[in-house]
This record gives structure tokens, sequence and C-alpha cells, in this order.
């Protein structure tokens, strides 16, 4: 019997990365998985490689109409819900002094928006025991130049995760965050800079962490199932570092 047999999860951010090999890992232990993606294409993509256990679903999270939608049809395909990984999150670098009103507000839509509305959406929907695990990052810990917005976002998740489990432990939901460090994911792809800007950037990174290399989505998938199953029932609003040792040794 698998860690998560019987039990429904639901993965923003689930067609590529963390998200989509989280959502490999759940339905391996058992679970019916729902995925949410912004692009079309790539959601198409999930749902053939996830295969007929999965359901995957367009939508974005940084909208609270799209998200009580996403809510509506796990009503009618799940009934209930026992996991939320809200995972979905967009980083785009830039020098502080670049930093303008649309930089801002595209990044806290979804990193911090998209949080509050997906477990808004959700929160009906939620068992007594459930679990809510956010993605935020290690760059909350230890300041990485250019990311100040991407940052001051994640830092804004980690919080939520004390308040709500606060206000949530009542009603049986646990929340906790994950803070990735450097994951060899798509997203290095998506920063909207040019390939040998992001190697490079990449590479002095690389230097601040003690593992010596890149984390592999697969092993943070592996940590999510641990917040997001019982063998984690005592943990309550803690921020799990998964970064190689980089903000703390």
């Amino acid at each position: 019997m698998g860690r998560l047999t019987g039990k429904t999860a639901l993965i923003t951010g689930g067609t590529t990365g963390i998200g989509l090999a989280t959502a490999r890992l759940f339905l391996q232990e058992g679970a019916r998985v729902a995925i949410v993606g912004v692009d079309p294409e790539r959601v198409a993509s999930a749902a053939h490689m996830l295969g007929a256990g999965a359901i995957a679903l367009c939508a974005d999270v940084a909208s609270k109409t799209a998200m009580e939608g996403v809510a509506a049809r796990l009503k009618a395909e799940f009934g209930t819900l026992d996991v939320v990984f809200a995972n979905a999150g967009i980083a785009q670098p830039m020098p502080f002094s670049d930093v303008d009103d649309g930089h801002i507000e595209r990044q806290f839509d979804v990193n911090f928006k998209g949080v509050v509305y997906t477990i808004q959406a959700a929160l009906p929907l939620l068992n007594n025991p459930a679990s809510v695990v956010l993605t935020s990052t290690t760059m909350i810990d230890q300041g990485v130049a250019g990311m100040s917005v991407y940052a001051a976002t994640k830092a804004a998740v980690r919080s939520l995760a004390r308040t709500l489990s606060a206000e949530l432990a009542p009603r049986g939901v646990r929340v906790n965050a994950i803070s990735p460090g450097l994951i060899d994911t798509p997203i290095y792809g998506k920063l909207g800079l040019p390939a040998q800007a992001v190697q490079e950037w990449a590479g002095q990174l690389m230097a601040k962490v003690p593992a010596g290399r890149f984390g592999q989505a697969e092993e943070v998938a592996r940590a999510v199932l641990f917040m997001a199953s019982d063998d984690s029932l005592y943990m309550m609003g803690e921020n799990l570092l998964f970064d190689g040792g980089m903000a703390t040794v």
C-alpha cells in the first residue's frame, strides 16, 4: 500500500519540474491527482505523461475566478481533497534599480496571490485531516542579487505557512513550506535571459552550494511526499530547506 493510497491531491504548477515530478510520485503512492498549469500545450503534454490516473487542468493561479473553477471541477471529480501542493511560481531576475510596477505585480500575482487563491478555493474541499504544502525558496534565507522581488514574494509565502497553520489547525489542516535551492528544472529556461547569461548565473550560484550540484526535481518530490503524508502529522508551520546546504553550511 502506498503512502497516499485513497488520498486526493491538487498540485499547481504541475506540468513541469518539481510539480510534475511530485504528481508522478503521488500517483505511484496511490493518490488521485489533479494538476494545474497555465500553458495549454504543457498541460496536454503532462496529461499524456501522467496517464489516466490524473486530471490536468488549464488555469491561471493568479485568477481567483479560475481557481474557483478548478475547485468546482475537483468537487465533481474527487468530492474532497487531502493534499494541496501550491507550487506554481515564476522568477524574473532584474537589478533592483530597474524594478517597475509590472515586474512587481506579475510576480506577486502568481507567487503570492496564486497561493492565496489556490488555498481559498480548495478550503471547502479539504478533509480533516489534510496537508497543504507551499513552495518557497532558499533565497528567503540567503540573499541573491537580482532576485529581490522574487525572494520577497516567497518570503510572503513562507509567512503564510505560519499564519495559516494557526488559523486552520482547529479544522485539522496542516500547512508547511518547502524551500528548494538550485534544482534542475525548466524554470531556468523561463527566466527571460539569454542562455549564456543563465549558464553564467547558475555557475556563480553553484559555487555557493556545499553539495556541489543541482538538486533533482524527484528529490524535492520525495520531500513533498513526506510533508503531504501522515509521516509528518506532527509538523506544522515549518519551512523545510532543501538546498544542498546553500543557506546553512
